[in-house]
């Protein structure tokens, strides 16, 4: 009985002790991409040298540089589907303009292809479950998602938000709301539709890309506004406490899925 006793001692106590070998960071920063079909081939590979772009500019590495503990972890993560995730570059320690380079270098290597659907709830929950569980322990958690189109497959977008907020984790985005964004499965709103619907926790923000020349620079804006933080009220954000107003329907992706599937029997 002693000897059960003190194993179960043990195994309580494991999970403390490990938690105090976790590397203090400023920010733990998932950047979530969105790779589904709606995007071309040229699109996504513009993406991945936006990011590697900004992720080594002067004002990212800055910004890392003089922050309270000099440093971040970062992860890199491309997402379609409900399920569908692909872990690009995982969770890395940037302390400098070196450790900047190669993350970015990474990002550039090499280039996959997209995949089906699009579940942002997914990408959200995923990111959720990776912040949790990886070897950092930010002063601050953010989950960064970018795509072109409302949630449509998966969880309801609203409910992974909620699970997200619970956690301390705030999620800010990056709507791309370019000419050829709303040919199929898009919106013309979907600014508001992040601002309502996805973002959320204290200072959440969104910056809109609506030209694709636009998109290095509003990426390098964001991870340098996630770094160091957005002046409060910059962007209104009713989504902040996780709430969504009355008229807004949040579940306009999954309609628009289930529309196109009966009249033109796409699955």
């Amino acid at each position: 009985m002693l000897r059960a006793m003190l194993a179960s001692a043990l195994l309580l106590s494991t999970p403390v002790a490990a938690s105090s070998d976790l590397i203090e960071v400023d920010v733990e920063l998932a950047l979530m991409v969105d790779v589904s079909r709606s995007m071309g081939p040229w699109e996504l590979e513009l993406q991945r040298k936006g990011y590697a772009e900004a992720i080594r500019s002067d004002e990212v590495t800055r910004a890392i540089e003089t922050s309270f503990t000099g440093s971040i972890a970062l992860t890199y993560v491309e997402w379609a589907g409900n399920g569908l995730q692909r872990v690009v570059v995982p969770w890395t320690l940037i302390d400098g303009k070196e450790a900047a380079e190669a993350f970015s270098e990474k990002l550039v290597a090499t280039y996959n292809p997209g995949m089906r659907r699009t579940s942002i709830s997914g990408a959200i929950l995923f990111a959720t479950e990776d912040i949790e569980s990886n070897l950092f322990d930010g002063l601050r958690r953010v989950i960064d998602v970018s795509g072109d189109g409302p949630n449509n497959d998966g969880r309801p977008v609203v409910r992974a938000r909620y699970l997200a907020l619970e956690k301390g984790i705030v999620i800010n985005g990056l709507p791309l709301m370019t000419e050829d964004s709303t040919s199929r499965w898009g919106i013309d709103d979907l600014d508001v539709y992040y601002e309502t619907c996805v973002i959320g926790g204290p200072g959440a923000f969104v910056v809109p890309v609506t030209d694709w020349a636009d998109f290095p620079l509003a990426v390098r804006r964001k991870i340098v506004l996630e770094l160091v933080g957005p002046p409060d009220g910059l962007w209104p954000a009713s989504g902040r406490t996780g709430e969504t107003p009355d008229g807004y329907d949040c579940m306009i992706g999954e309609k628009i899925r289930r529309e196109r599937e009966l009249i033109y029997g796409e699955p």
